[in-house]
């Protein structure tokens, strides 16, 4: 066998590129509007949160969501801001719970079920999520958004 055919039959190990894990190759930025809306969604599934944010934020985010091109996603971070670091996200949240419901209990299940989503979804540690109860939606009250009646068609 001559020293040609030598080199070509010997297995040759792959060439390694780069170096390291794979996942300590670069950077990974979460905007704020990302864990705005984990969370946003994340509260609504709460029984007992009737809305989210202030009265006249849910007056203009129902005007803005009837307007086309408006969006939905508005609408799911109505009422939540997010500070968000490169390994930490502290939050805040203004709901409104329905009449009935006692608040600790679902301020508690809030904050356990977006601490759960968003550590879960972006791999942040949430720090503090605060809440207010901006109002109560009583049983015999209209929702703003479905009584108001649309002015395009």
């Amino acid at each position: 066998m001559s020293e040609s055919q030598q080199h070509a039959e010997a297995p040759r190990s792959p060439a390694k590129r780069g170096g390291g894990d794979p996942a300590t190759r670069g950077r990974t930025t979460i905007a704020d509007g990302v864990v705005e809306k984990i969370a946003g969604l994340a509260a609504r599934d709460v029984v007992g949160v009737h809305a989210m944010g202030s009265g006249f934020a849910r007056t203009l985010g129902a005007v803005r969501d009837r307007v086309p091109g408006g969006g939905r996603s508005a609408t799911a971070t109505r009422g939540v801001k997010a500070e968000v670091g490169e390994v930490q996200t502290a939050l805040d949240l203004e709901i409104v719970v329905d009449y009935g419901v006692a608040i600790a209990d679902i301020a508690r299940s809030v904050r356990e079920n977006v601490i759960s989503a968003v550590e879960r979804m972006t791999g942040l540690e949430v720090v503090e999520v605060n809440i207010a109860v901006s109002d109560v939606k009583l049983p015999d009250e209209e929702d703003e958004e479905e009584g108001a009646e649309p002015r395009l068609q």
